[in-house]
């Protein structure tokens, strides 16, 4: 996907593309990292490879980073970390229910969505998968955090807009929180290349603590409101 005459030059649009395109790749699946549900705050986050530590070693992507960040600062959490790579919107609809009955989390995550659209799927329909997520998981007593994503201008004008424009209008429906863009800083920095895997695909370890610094700022009062 590379749009220069010289393939050793990557653009930011490129890795915003292979990052999208990352997330359908690998079969990771949940991790659950604290003791079972008891009281107290629990983190269920549900994604796809960006969060499942494809091609890392366990305890370096931005989940793990997240769980020391937060012990780090003295606020006790159980986090059970359930992204799968792959996933989609629909996937993550169909799997909530039963890890909000098993896990009974106070708190989740949803960074579902770009699975969705390298597949091509109607935004409509991953909206209201993105909804349904929300809904089951306020139903169940827990506060929602929505992680946004962009897709590359080569998708088209109209689509990149509303794809991203997708995650705020779930976020301000459903009252939850929002991070506008997961691999902000990262797909679109001017050196894209250096935060990637040797495939060129998935974002390598050095970029899990920047994932997680675009995350935090609003995980951390989310937690505390």
């Amino acid at each position: 996907m590379l749009n220069s005459d010289d393939p050793t030059v990557w653009t930011r649009r490129d890795c915003i593309a292979r990052a999208l395109s990352c997330v359908a790749l690998g079969v990771a699946g949940p991790v659950a990292m604290a003791a079972p549900a008891g009281s107290g705050v629990r983190i269920l986050v549900l994604g796809d490879s960006l969060s499942a530590e494809y091609g890392l070693a366990r305890g370096t992507g931005w989940v793990a980073l997240m769980e020391a960040r937060l012990a780090r600062d003295k606020i006790a959490a159980t986090i059970v970390n359930a992204s799968i790579s792959g996933d989609t919107t629909s996937g993550g609809r169909a799997r909530i229910g039963a890890l909000l009955s098993q896990h009974r989390p106070t708190h989740v995550v949803i960074e579902l969505g770009s699975n969705d659209a390298l597949r091509g799927l109607p935004l409509k329909t991953s909206q209201d998968n993105l909804v349904a997520i929300a809904q089951a998981a306020k139903a169940a007593g827990a506060k929602v955090l929505v992680v946004g994503m962009q897709v590359p201008p080569n998708y088209g004008g109209a689509y990149t807009r509303d794809f991203h424009a997708m995650f705020g209008e779930v976020a301000r429906s459903q009252g939850a929180a929002l991070v506008p863009f997961l691999l902000a800083g990262i797909a679109d920095d001017p050196d894209p290349v250096r935060w990637f895997q040797a495939d060129r695909l998935h974002p390598n370890a050095t970029a899990h603590p920047r994932i997680l610094d675009n995350v935090w700022p609003v995980l951390k009062p989310w937690l505390k409101a």
